[in-house]
């Protein structure tokens, strides 16, 4: 079986990061490993919540799992909180080296123009960074810009993120596939280039917004890519997926406020098995 370690907080209540990465890579027939860089008892999107940061421990537990000759196939990143956070991933992702694994990276600070709250430009270089070390990584548009230091655009065309995309691989990264990219009324989805040759795929656009479609993308795109998914494939499953939760979220009166329904959708996902194609 397929072992993934992904790094990023964990929320006692609330649909995102781990508390999505773990139950969707085990649906996908992926162990999954959790290194929690900090504990929500829920996550920042409610009136009130705790935070215990766990950055202080991090490296004490993967000491233990290297001292059990313990393996990962993939690490997956995602929202890391301070510049700690990123240095110890990146120690982190050192070593474990001799494994070769997928190094799968969301460079989580901003969206809509902006950094989010606690951000600099400092951070976002810091982050950058970090991306140089990946196979893959999937910002969005607000974090493409910052990145290459481009302005950010609302409105776009295919030049405008074919350049980020161009200057993103020069960074380091060996694959940079853009999210949330619109390029026709309607439709959102990715944009891809590996540094010889460029991808897309869109869906509809929903004009709603659930917590946790982006953790729920890009988990479900790290388990069809370790289980033997070629990577336009993986992105074109995780989007579809992304979309028929968000679509199912929507129908459903009773849905809380803080959180895409992804556990009504997990039965879909549980076809994926190495070798398939597709769901």
């Amino acid at each position: 079986m397929k072992r993934v370690l992904t790094i990023q907080d964990i929320s006692c209540i609330g649909k995102c990061s781990i508390t999505i990465a773990l139950p969707v890579l085990s649906t996908m027939g992926v162990e999954c490993a959790i290194l929690p860089t900090t504990l929500l008892s829920c996550h920042t999107a409610f009136p009130t919540f705790k935070s215990y940061d766990l950055t202080d421990h991090m490296m004490a537990i993967v000491d233990t799992w290297k001292q059990q000759d313990i393996h990962f196939d993939a690490i997956y990143t995602g929202y890391l909180g301070s510049f700690k956070e990123i240095e110890l991933v990146k120690q982190i992702i050192h070593s474990f080296e001799d494994d070769d694994p997928l190094i799968f990276i969301d460079p989580v600070m901003g969206d809509h123009g902006k950094l989010y709250a606690g951000f600099d430009e400092a951070y976002v270089q810091e982050n950058t960074t970090l991306c140089s070390l990946a196979d893959i990584i999937v910002p969005n548009v607000t974090e493409a810009a910052y990145m290459t230091h481009m302005p950010y655009q609302s409105k776009y065309d295919v030049g405008y993120i074919r350049s980020m995309l161009d200057r993103l691989i020069e960074m380091g990264a060996k694959h940079a596939v853009i999210t949330g990219v619109s390029l026709s009324p309607g439709k959102t989805g990715v944009y891809g280039f590996d540094g010889h040759s460029y991808f897309s795929y869109q869906n509809k656009h929903y004009d709603a917004i659930f917590y946790g479609t982006g953790d729920l993308f890009a988990s479900t795109t790290v388990g069809a890519l370790v289980q033997g998914y070629a990577m336009e494939d993986a992105f074109q499953l995780a989007s579809d997926h992304t979309a028929h939760t968000i679509d199912v979220t929507m129908q459903d009166p009773d849905r809380v406020w803080y959180g895409v329904d992804f556990e009504s959708t997990l039965c879909d996902l549980g076809n994926i098995k190495k070798g398939c194609n597709r769901i």
